[in-house]
């Protein structure tokens, strides 16, 4: 009764919400609305009882669907007993960081309480995907895929599928996020995963129906928590078509690397003989391989699965990076817009600012961290981009973290880098551990224009792809080697830098990105929302007159 009771309220204080948000958008973008109830249930993905969390009953939560410039009104009712977040990964929340939902820019919902995130696919189209920001949710479900469809008359560089399916995979481990949490909390490192999922589902829990002769477009997004995984359908080839928003070069590959946070999206044709065939999920540069399947079957199948499931790499990085390289953008074809997406020549910008980030792990009081720059990122009492918006001082400092590794031990601080707005940067991502780094910007897509093995000089520059370069919002690094991208900051706020490799991002390697105006138009940043939570040392503020 109370639930039904809190979101017949939530609905009126929604459509109030949207209605003032309107105001501010096109009116001819389509509305579309959700109502998400959060909860526990119990969810047997490898075969043992464990807690996860639903969405409206759900594990996986539901798929979103929509079209370019679609507002989504989306309601979260949290009925677990601790604060809950839902960050949306690819969304760029234009002009609009505080719908980010991370504890950064958004205060959490309290349990027994409701938030409407307000959102807007402004200029965008692809494949994404959403997940709990807080504490160690995202071990327990709460994850679920983000379409973006173009707008009809905008072209698409392909026919439209026979069917469009979402795949999440990711590693999964059967404990429940309150022991791993527990266990990081006490300074220790996780142990490996327990297995891979597709879907949510366990080996062979999950099949696939294709009909002979027809094209499917497969959504492919890693939402697991630290593995990169190697995706391929037993017999069939894959054509990439899209990478998170991006149309690319209609390359065709065998199997696919997906480190974790990223999505693509592939046309598989059923051009094989009648039967069902394997779907292959399998870790990448990992000491021991797991491996999951799924089942592709065709309706007219005269048979099962046969013979071993197709093996795949497994620790080869030159073949991972060559694979990584030949991923380019579609200079022809149409993006959100109906402009070609190469109509913006990014390798003839000069770049206004050169950022370095390296990573390290180490011991602050005795208990295991992460950082970049040497700083390991603590979560102050107050979202910062509301400190920012009160001006509230004290809960972080411009500058707290350097623009270059300075090669010092690790240290605790809330870490905020500051870059102006409309400035076009480079970023490099300079990775001197024995692992996968995977980094992901919120806000943004940006141009992954060089990776190579070694130290990252000035003279990699010659090498760099100012052409056709992926524009992604998700982007790996390779053991001893270095990334390096281009970046236009067009978008003001407030926005997280991280690590996909979520033990890691947990224990600090994170920092903030504060792209900066002095300018108080709505041409560049909504103002606050007016139904926004209000937590920490911004509670007691008013957001705007309703």
């Amino acid at each position: 009764m109370k639930l039904s009771l809190e979101l017949g309220v939530t609905t009126t204080l929604l459509l109030c919400a949207a209605i003032s948000f309107f105001h501010i958008t096109s009116a001819e973008d389509p509305y579309k609305f959700f109502n998400w109830n959060v909860t526990y249930g119990d969810i047997y993905p490898l075969g043992v009882r464990q807690t996860g969390i639903l969405i409206n009953g759900q594990f996986p939560g539901p798929d979103i669907h929509s079209v370019t410039n679609d507002n989504l009104i989306i309601n979260v009712f949290n009925s677990l007993d601790e604060p809950f977040l839902i960050s949306w990964n690819g969304i760029q929340q234009r002009r609009n960081s505080f719908e980010d939902g991370v504890f950064g820019t958004t205060c959490p919902i309290p349990p027994g309480k409701n938030f409407t995130y307000i959102l807007q696919v402004k200029d965008q189209i692809g494949s994404f995907y959403y997940f709990p920001s807080l504490a160690f949710h995202k071990a327990a479900g709460g994850f679920g895929g983000i379409r973006i469809l173009s707008r009809p008359r905008i072209p698409v560089p392909f026919p439209d599928p026979s069917g469009d399916y979402t795949v999440l995979i990711g590693d999964w481990y059967k404990s429940n996020h309150t022991t791993l949490k527990a266990h990081l909390d006490n300074g220790k490192k996780l142990p490996i995963p327990d297995g891979i999922l597709i879907n949510g589902r366990g080996p062979n829990g999950l099949s696939f129906n294709v009909e002979q002769g027809k094209t499917y477009r497969l959504r492919i997004s890693n939402v697991g928590l630290q593995h990169s995984l190697n995706f391929r359908i037993q017999n069939h080839k894959m054509k990439l078509v899209e990478v998170e928003g991006t149309h690319t070069l209609q390359t065709t590959y065998s199997s696919l690397d997906v480190h974790v946070g990223q999505s693509y999206s592939v046309l598989v044709t059923a051009d094989q003989p009648s039967q069902d065939y394997y779907i292959v999920v399998s870790t990448r540069f990992s000491a021991k391989i797991l491996t999951t399947t799924g089942v592709l079957r065709y309706s007219n199948s005269a048979g099962p699965v046969s013979g071993p499931p197709p093996g795949g790499p497994t620790i080869q990085v030159d073949w991972s990076l060559n694979q990584a390289r030949s991923i380019r953008t579609n200079l022809t074809a149409s993006g959100p817009r109906p402009n070609p997406q190469g109509s913006y020549h990014y390798g003839l910008i000069n770049t206004t600012k050169t950022i370095i980030l390296s990573s390290s792990p180490g011991q602050v009081n005795r208990k295991q961290r992460y950082a970049i720059n040497s700083v390991s990122y603590v979560s102050p009492d107050t979202p910062l981009k509301l400190a920012d918006y009160f001006k509230i001082s004290g809960v972080f400092r411009v500058g707290s973290i350097s623009d270059r590794p300075t090669g010092g031990g690790i240290y605790l601080d809330t870490s905020v880098l500051q870059a102006d707005y409309r400035s076009f940067i480079e970023i490099v991502f300079q990775n001197n551990e024995n692992i996968v780094q995977s980094y992901h910007l919120d806000g943004y897509s940006f141009f992954v224009v060089g990776m190579d093995g070694g130290q990252w000089t000035t003279s990699s520059r010659n090498n760099y792809n100012l052409r056709d370069a992926v524009a992604r919002c998700t982007t790996q690094v390779y053991p001893y080697s270095w990334t390096a991208i281009y970046v236009a900051l067009d978008n003001v706020g407030m926005w997280n830098l991280r690590t996909e490799f979520w033990a890691r991002q947990y224990l600090g390697q994170q920092f903030y990105l504060r792209v900066y105006t002095t300018s108080t138009s709505i041409r560049d940043e909504f103002p606050i929302p007016k139904n926004a939570r209000l937590c920490g040392r911004a509670s007691g503020r008013h957001t705007r007159p309703l």
